[in-house]
């Protein structure tokens, strides 16, 4: 029986020499990490019921181990009935131990879970941070189906500081993240 390893240790033990190795740095320090991980949930529809928001907090708190927190809008847009600091989303930001938890429970449990998988798009910013799209939350474990009342989707940034696309994406493959494969000749 094998035990599960903690990716924080398995960040320090071998990614960090994998990293190193692959693209020569003189020292561990530069090698990329992941610094934090933002899960947002965009809620438009949470103009015509307020309910809404409160159920994205809740789920978005059961699946992170992290309170979530309200997003306001900025302006008044009148074609979208939509307010100044209307409530229209909410978020969360993992820093740490809670942020290598919940990146293990994506990778090994929630991401295999979704209907159809075959990888996801190895698309990152420029700048070396990845964001991935989930079009249900109901992929994770924590959200009991019987009590959903509509499918959400939400935006998982994970972002790393890492300088390049390539430093970027040789860290998230290394980090687990089930990429498509390239394409063969």
């Amino acid at each position: 029986m094998s035990t599960i390893v903690n990716l924080k240790e398995d960040y320090k033990n071998r990614i960090v020499p994998a990293l190193v190795k692959e693209f020569s740095y003189k020292t561990v320090m530069q090698a990329p990490k992941l610094t934090k991980i933002v899960i947002n949930q965009g809620l438009g529809i949470a103009i015509a019921d307020k309910k809404i928001i409160e159920t994205a907090i809740s789920e978005l708190s059961a699946i992170t181990g992290q309170r979530a927190v309200p997003t306001y809008s900025k302006k008044d847009i009148s074609n979208f009935k939509l307010r100044k600091k209307m409530a229209i989303g909410a978020r969360v930001t993992l820093r740490h131990d809670k942020m290598y938890e919940f990146l293990e429970r994506l990778v090994r449990v929630a991401l295999p879970r979704t209907r159809d998988f075959r990888g996801i798009e190895a698309k990152l910013d420029g700048r070396g941070n990845y964001t991935l799209g989930i079009a249900e939350q109901i992929i994770f474990p924590e959200i009991n189906i019987d009590k959903i009342n509509k499918i959400l989707g939400m935006n998982i940034t994970l972002v790393t500081s890492a300088e390049t696309d390539e430093e970027g994406y040789a860290l998230l493959r290394e980090f687990g993240l089930p990429f498509k494969t390239e394409k063969k000749d």
